[in-house]
């Protein structure tokens, strides 16, 4: 298909495009490409209009991962302006310091509570752009998959899932994922999950 081929190859779509494209999945029965194309839709441009249109596909097909609130609504407009706010605290910073240093150069004196304040503040940045992850998450793509306890095809099963399901990923193993399912760590073989971006 073109738009498919738009998209994987050469990275290029407009937001239409992928509202066609979730439409002609969902027709096709295709709910995780369906979800995939929202998802990126959302991503481009978030809304709640799209939210609810997730949540209602899922909830009409039984898919979990999907329940959204304000807290995803957050989340989602965060990372849409992270760089935004990144460059911002860092524009402070190097202000700051500017000030500091002509004001040291005339003699002044900088309080204990300012410098540990200034101190905090730069740690802040450093975590902000070091630590801070607002999660990672997939959808499983193929159906009869089987989420395991452990990263081993011997592990205990836990579930067999159909494809749809939008799952937590909390990190990697070798061929494994390991995501949240209903709440507890599982794992699930890389290539039954597709990958959010």
């Amino acid at each position: 298909m073109l738009y498919d081929s738009l998209l994987q190859h050469q990275q290029v779509y407009t937001p239409q495009m992928l509202l066609k494209m979730a439409y002609i999945k969902e027709s096709a029965r295709d709910y995780t490409g369906a979800m995939y194309y929202l998802h990126l839709f959302y991503k481009k441009q978030p809304s709640r209009s799209v939210l609810k249109k997730m949540e209602e596909l899922g909830q009409t097909h039984r898919l979990s991962g999907y329940e959204y609130n304000d807290l995803q609504f957050f989340k989602t407009q965060f990372s849409k302006h992270y760089m935004r706010i990144l460059e911002l605290m860092l524009l402070v910073a190097v202000v700051t310091v500017t000030v500091m240093f002509v004001s040291w150069r005339k003699g002044h004196r900088f309080s204990q509570t300012f410098k540990l304040g200034f101190m905090l503040y730069l740690l802040f940045i450093l975590y902000y752009i070091n630590f801070l992850n607002l999660g990672n998450a997939g959808i499983i793509r193929n159906d009869q998959v089987a989420i395991m306890s452990a990263p081993s095809a011997g592990a205990t099963w836990l579930a067999t899932v159909s494809q749809g399901h939008k799952v937590p990923i909390t990190g990697e193993q070798d061929i494994w994922y390991e995501i949240k399912w209903k709440g507890e760590k599982a794992y699930v073989r890389k290539h039954n999950l597709l990958e959010l971006p």
